[in-house]
């Protein structure tokens, strides 16, 4: 062979000087690739989001049509988010054994199929409307299995992305929540009312179905290292998140900072029409607000950290903490302040309670590091939808007991715990 013959570039090598990334199946990908997985998991979080935040903002729709009562609601309505905390975890510790795209493809697939089974037999007619336990045992699973791209597509990010760009990546990822949530509220609601329910599971289903041939066709794995287990299946070698305390006590603190945000999210529309006599418009106004400047402070203190470093990811999260509890203790004096004044500490509560999610998403799964980030992300979503479980449980309860003023005292007290908890770290990544 010539020595011209020897010196020519491989045909498939990559021109000199350009950035080549490799995934898992070998396939080569510009470095724009990895901003396409971001948009595949912004679009699958997304699809998931429209249903189990969207769902809710039909309720009354939904129970006037099924000829519900308000406790067989409440049955259907938290049975997405009941499946969702019952197997977070499970998804998170699938994802570092058989791989993100596996375990998106199977729980997207499986989501389409439920919403797919509402649509064509759990939807009322004029003769029957099913039964609220047929329908919430259906939408549990809708939920169980929708529930892995919480962890899987993060983990996707974790991958593709450079450390110094993880934190603004998953928090674009993770401001896909409210904009699911903002885009169903947007569409289901009307199209209840004008068409029926099985324009609105049609809607959703297709909407999934179009995340699960996304995810099928561009999702490549990212080239994290792993080592094999007897049998083949794939081992780590980091150590598991879930016997870690350092990683329990951060997702501790998730769990705390999200009773404030579902105070908010749920209870919203009721303390500021009963406490403060304000007119639904107004209402929804204030909540929009909250949704649109919750993404937006997501993504911008993302961005922030990563420009200065990761060791201010806890401490942007405890700053966040301590204005969360000052706004609720400005609420709680509703009955002596200036109307104005209270719904603006109440938006502002709303949206910093929902803010610190991509900084906490990105530090937890740092933690753990990319190849155990998928089972972190997985106990990091558990204990989110652990609080948004229970805080309808909870504020009733302390409302009963006692007055609006003391269930915000309390409600700003949690982010004040969940900031002794989060000490910075002696070694920041």
């Amino acid at each position: 062979m010539s020595q011209q013959t020897q010196d020519r570039p491989h045909p498939t090598a990559p021109p000199p000087g350009r950035e080549v990334l490799v995934g898992r199946t070998g396939k080569q990908h510009s470095p724009r690739y990895r901003w396409g997985i971001l948009g595949i998991g912004i679009f699958a979080q997304a699809a998931f989001s429209a249903a189990f935040q969207g769902i809710p903002t039909s309720g009354s729709i939904l129970a006037a049509a099924y000829g519900y009562s308000l406790s067989e609601l409440g049955l259907v309505l938290a049975a997405v988010t009941a499946g969702i905390f019952v197997t977070d975890v499970f998804w998170g510790i699938l994802s570092d054994r058989i791989g993100e795209r596996n375990v998106l493809i199977i729980g997207l697939a499986g989501t389409t199929a439920t919403l797919a089974y509402v649509t064509a037999f759990l939807v009322p007619s004029d003769d029957v409307a099913p039964a609220a336990w047929a329908l919430a045992v259906v939408l549990f699973l809708s939920g169980a299995l929708g529930g892995c791209v919480n962890g899987a597509s993060g983990r996707a990010v974790m991958g593709w992305f450079p450390p110094d760009k993880r934190g603004f990546a998953i928090s674009l990822r993770v401001a896909a929540v409210p904009l699911g949530g903002a885009l169903g509220a947007a569409i289901m609601p009307p199209l209840a009312l004008g068409a029926g329910f099985r324009w609105v599971f049609l809607f959703l289903t297709a909407f999934m179905l179009a995340a699960t041939i996304a995810v099928v066709l561009w999702l490549d794995e990212p080239p994290i290292a792993r080592t094999k287990a007897a049998g083949g299946i794939a081992a780590t070698t980091l150590p598991n998140p879930l016997v870690r305390w350092d990683i329990w006590r951060v997702a501790i603190t998730a769990f705390l900072l999200d009773l404030p945000q579902f105070t908010v999210l749920t209870f919203g529309t009721v303390f500021l029409t009963t406490a403060l006599d304000l007119d639904i418009t107004a209402v929804v106004i204030a909540l929009v607000v909250v949704q649109v400047l919750g993404g937006a402070s997501r993504v911008l203190s993302g961005r922030w950290t990563d420009k200065k470093g990761g060791r201010y990811r806890r401490t942007l999260v405890r700053v966040y903490s301590w204005l969360i509890a000052a706004a609720f203790a400005g609420v709680a004096l509703y009955q002596v302040a200036p109307a104005w004044l209270v719904v603006g500490l109440f938006v502002a509560a709303g949206f910093l309670a929902c803010g610190w999610h991509g900084v906490h998403y990105a530090e937890i799964a740092t933690m753990a590091g990319a190849e155990r980030s998928g089972t972190a992300l997985g106990l990091e979503n558990t204990m989110v939808f652990g609080g948004a479980f229970v805080t309808p449980l909870l504020i009733p309860i302390v409302l009963d007991a006692s007055s609006w003023p003391v269930v915000m005292l309390l409600v700003g007290a949690l982010p004040a715990v969940a900031s002794a908890l989060l000490m910075p770290r002696e070694q920041p990544v």
